[in-house]
């Protein structure tokens, strides 16, 4: 099991910028690629983003493709989810999660591949 650690979720308002960590291991970024998910209330679970180490590979879903950017701090061991222009349909719990690969997760349409999955950090946008 990899750990996984989310953290940065936050009341917003409508229009603004947050951005989430995921701490995890060195070793997990050797031999994972991290994605982030996001579950609203009564909602299905979707894919946002996903990226691997070392290629510097990076996938997006069509949820938040032009609104989103991932990134990460080997150094840290953490991976970022910037997201701008919040709206209150991106109230959410959003999990980051260790796959074996980026391009099985979204071939799968961000459906399977995941191997671990953090617990989650709750961003809520409204005014």
């Amino acid at each position: 099991q990899v750990q996984l650690v989310e953290s940065g979720g936050d009341l917003v308002q409508p229009g603004g910028s947050l951005r989430l960590s995921c701490l995890t291991s060195e070793s997990a970024l050797d031999y994972y690629s991290i994605a982030w998910f996001r579950q609203a209330p009564g909602k299905e679970r979707e894919g946002i983003s996903c990226t691997s180490h070392p290629d510097g590979l990076t996938r997006y879903a069509e949820s938040m493709q032009f609104r989103s950017s991932i990134s990460m701090d080997r150094a840290k061991s953490t991976v970022y989810l910037q997201m701008s222009k919040l709206e209150p349909e991106d109230t959410a719990v959003y999990h980051c999660a260790a796959a074996a690969s980026c391009i099985a997760v979204v071939a799968s349409r961000w459906q399977h591949g995941i191997h671990s999955w953090g617990e989650g950090t709750l961003v809520t946008v409204s005014s």
